[in-house]
């Protein structure tokens, strides 16, 4: 089994473990998306077995031992025990309740000060008619809208300023946010013109003393942003990407050949696995610099600027199922379907 097979196992689960028997059953290891990440970080191997990147001491219980499994999990600060037959062989495991959420972190993984850069700005042509309604960011997933589920999300982290970036239909989202009344604060960065995703953080005045978050303001991202920025700054990025795995499987056969059209081998139904951006990233203040003002100016561009002068950019990468975007009619029920929310 590949990391990239074992990360699509996980997501199945969505446990967030998967443990490594041999053929009789015999527990040999175990593997978190965490392992995987740094696996993936370390190497940039997608098709590394999982032997080589799993843990070989995972903790376990056996079976005369399970009313000690509780104590374990709690001590051991983990949500999934494997409980063993004498022979170590994987009897049952045993689980923590959890849910899909952006799970409240621990007390000492406080992003307190941290700037955020929600951007609110696009049209959402991809969602219309929904959107000749309402903008993209009030969207409701379930009763409550997008960007107000992706604001919920580092709320939990101890944040309270933000910045929104706005253009269409602004005066809606103001308003929705005044009559909510939330906890934290939001300042508005209004466009007169679209300006692009990077383009519009040039219009804000404050100098940041910090990296920061810029996210879009229509995916979900399921992952510990307070790692994700630890590790922005222990490597020294000058950019990290919240990168998301896709895999995609050709359905049909493909055909592979050699000189003068021979064919050497029929390859059927091939999975394709990639990295893709997830629109969140964590910037240093100095790359602000590079965006233009007053021009059209994407994220991509400013990671393509910072490249070319030799800055560093690295990716923090997640599971697929780490990922809800709702750029499209298709997705937002697959996040409606992840969040556990009914549809009438």
């Amino acid at each position: 089994m590949t990391v990239v097979d074992a990360m699509e196992k996980i997501d199945k689960n969505a446990r967030g473990i998967l443990f490594i028997v041999n053929e009789g059953g015999v527990l040999l290891g175990s593997i978190t998306d965490g392992d995987i990440r740094r696996w993936l970080i370390k190497t940039g191997d997608l098709n590394g077995s999982v032997l080589e990147a799993m843990h070989t001491d995972p903790k376990y219980v056996f079976e005369e031992e399970v009313f000690k499994a509780d104590k374990i999990m709690k001590s051991e600060l983990i949500s999934v025990l494997p409980v063993l037959k004498k022979d170590k062989s994987v009897a049952d495991i045993l689980f923590s309740t959890d849910s899909m959420e952006c799970n409240a972190p621990e007390t000492d993984k406080s992003l307190s000060g941290i700037p955020v850069v929600i951007m609110a700005g696009g049209m959402g042509t991809r969602l219309y008619p929904y959107t000749k309604i309402l903008p993209k960011p009030l969207i409701p997933i379930g009763e409550i809208p997008i960007v107000e589920r992706v604001l919920n999300c580092f709320v939990k982290y101890g944040i309270k300023e933000y910045y929104m970036t706005v253009n269409y239909k602004k005066s809606m989202i103001k308003s929705y946010f005044e009559e909510v009344n939330p906890e934290y604060n939001i300042r508005y960065v209004e466009e007169d013109e679209p300006l692009g995703t990077g383009g519009s953080i040039k219009l804000i005045k404050t100098r940041f003393e910090k990296p920061l978050f810029v996210v879009n303001c229509d995916a979900l991202v399921f992952a510990d942003y307070f790692d994700i920025y630890q590790y922005h700054i222990k490597v020294g990025n000058d950019i990290t990407i919240v990168s998301s795995l896709k895999n995609i499987t050709i359905p049909y056969g493909v055909l592979h050949s050699k000189e003068d059209g021979q064919l050497t081998e029929i390859e059927e139904k091939p999975k394709l696995s990639y990295f893709i951006n997830t629109g969140m990233y964590v910037i240093n203040p100095s790359v602000i610099d590079k965006i233009p003002g007053n021009t059209v100016f994407h994220m991509t561009d400013l990671v393509d600027s910072v490249m070319r002068d030799r800055g560093k950019v690295g990716m923090y990468p997640i599971s697929e199922d780490s990922f809800l975007d709702m750029g499209e009619f298709g997705e937002m029920h697959r996040m409606e379907e992840k969040l556990n929310i009914v549809s009438d």
